[in-house]
């Protein structure tokens, strides 16, 4: 097995965390490959030098029989990673360096225990759904899935129109700052801020929630993922902006999207001591008297 390690060149991190790392791998005996930007941050930061072997620039050459991508940040740089992969079957673990991170639900404190297990092999990989989008963009996306969220969102103070269908059925015209479809994955992202339910990633279903409506009455709605959702967006301003996972473009008034379930999936790596639930618990902080915390 080999590790290939991501993570973004962040001014943030410390000699310490970083040595751990490269001590939690290289105690399991785990042989790994590394982004070069994030390779030089390590250098800088500890002296610690890597090979031309252990380097990589994208990963073209990343082999779903042997290797496993590692994210070392938050839940972005994890998003970073299903971006590289570009529907590759390599399964995804995500390390926490930060504070919140549901992707990213491997502790610095559990670095060593999740590297020998992934060495054992005492672990899973299940399936995640994403998100395609097609239509109207001004400047056509590179990537057009998504693994949390697509969000139709204002650009200028007025607040935009989005109609929304669902198999070709009107649900509503939604008046506010914008509209959110995101997969079960994404409930504890974006989605969550805007009012949507948690929902466990093994539903089946995508989330279309309004953001800011202007009429109280706009709740989220819950669809099969099987649907076929249709966005048509008006706005008094020239331009409106649509994210794909925090990846930003511009389409004009009255654009149109199609939104559906990908084809493909991603995979994602499941220790048998970490689950949903107990990750949601912990993150939410779900049962903990808020007096201990200030003791």
């Amino acid at each position: 097995m080999n590790i290939v390690l991501y993570g973004r060149p962040q001014a943030s991190f410390v000699e310490e965390d970083l040595n751990a790392l490269f001590e939690a791998l290289e105690s399991n005996g785990l042989s790994y490959r590394i982004n070069r930007e994030f390779a030089c941050l390590i250098t800088g930061k500890t002296g610690k030098k890597f090979g031309e072997s252990q380097l990589y620039d994208d990963c073209v050459a990343v082999d779903p029989q042997q290797d496993i991508m590692v994210s070392y940040g938050g839940d972005g740089t994890f998003l970073d990673c299903v971006r590289l992969l570009n529907h590759r079957p390599v399964p995804v673990v995500g390390i926490n360096s930060g504070r919140l991170g549901f992707l990213a639900n491997v502790t610095k404190k559990g670095m060593s225990r999740a590297f020998a297990d992934l060495k054992a092999g005492n672990y899973e990989t299940t399936a995640r759904t994403m998100i395609h989008i097609d239509g109207e963009f001004l400047q056509k996306p590179e990537f057009p899935y998504a693994f949390n969220e697509i969000t139709v969102q204002r650009n200028g103070p007025n607040m935009i129109s989005t109609e929304v269908y669902v198999n070709d059925e009107m649900i509503a015209t939604y008046w506010g700052d914008g509209i959110l479809v995101s997969t079960p994955s994404g409930s504890t992202a974006y989605s969550l801020s805007v009012g949507g339910p948690v929902v466990s990633p093994d539903c089946r279903c995508f989330l279309i929630s309004p953001i800011a409506p202007h009429n109280l009455t706009m709740r989220p709605v819950v669809v099969p993922d099987d649907s076929s959702i249709r966005l048509k967006v008006s706005s008094r301003e020239r331009e409106f902006s649509i994210s794909i996972d925090n990846q930003y473009y511009k389409a004009c008034n009255g654009a149109s999207f199609h939104v559906s379930k990908d084809e493909k999936s991603i995979f994602l790596v499941r220790f048998q001591n970490i689950s949903f639930y107990d990750t949601l618990r912990n993150k939410m902080m779900w049962g903990i008297d808020s007096r201990d915390l200030v003791k």
